[in-house]
């Protein structure tokens, strides 16, 4: 099969599947290797990053998305009144992180962090679809577990969670006193 047609084998799935397309799944389809698909599809990336062309195509967690290029969503909105412009907080961005950083993990674990009642924050997450329920502990209870999304890799430029930036243990305790000294100042506040 010529590769011209082959690229519009892969174009034709990834803009009908609307969401992200495993390697593997790629490779079948097209019935070549993981190696050569690979090649392929970063052949069509490089095609796709022109500044000419509104979509493009990214790898998130071994799978392939086409998307639109962030710079248009503005006129996205325009002619779909549908799509929101999300918002986030500091609260939002910590909990996030913490979530990113520490998954899977619980609700009570993330509150133990934060120090604080991080429901709503969770919460408005999912709503974002950011964060989503991974399962639950085995643990008394079985309380759910959290974890990022690939949304959330999309979303932050990942192409897997080993892409976050390190932090190194001894700032990681610096921040969480940092965070509980700020709570103990907005309860005492409150106080009085």
């Amino acid at each position: 099969m010529q590769l011209c047609k082959i690229e519009a084998i892969i174009e034709s799935i990834l803009f009908t599947m609307g969401e992200a397309v495993e390697l593997d799944k790629i490779a079948d389809v097209i019935e070549q290797d993981k190696n050569t698909t690979k090649k392929i599809m970063n052949n069509l990336i490089d095609k796709y990053d022109s500044p000419d062309r509104g979509i493009t195509i990214i790898e998130i967690d071994n799978a392939y998305q086409m998307c639109t290029k962030t710079e248009y969503y503005d006129y996205i909105r325009k002619v779909n009144n549908k799509a929101k412009n999300y918002v986030l907080t500091d609260v939002l961005l910590e909990t996030l992180s913490i979530i990113a950083y520490k998954q899977p993990i619980t609700k009570a674990e993330v509150e133990k962090i934060r120090g604080v009642s991080s429901v709503h924050c969770i919460n408005k997450l999912i709503d974002y679809n950011l964060v989503c329920e991974k399962g639950r502990m085995d643990a008394p209870g079985r309380p759910i577990i959290f974890g990022t999304t690939q949304d959330f890799l999309r979303n932050f430029g990942f192409q897997s969670l080993k892409e976050l930036p390190l932090i190194e243990e001894e700032k990681l305790s610096t921040i969480q006193i940092e965070a509980q000294e700020e709570v103990q100042k907005e309860f005492k506040t409150e106080e009085e």
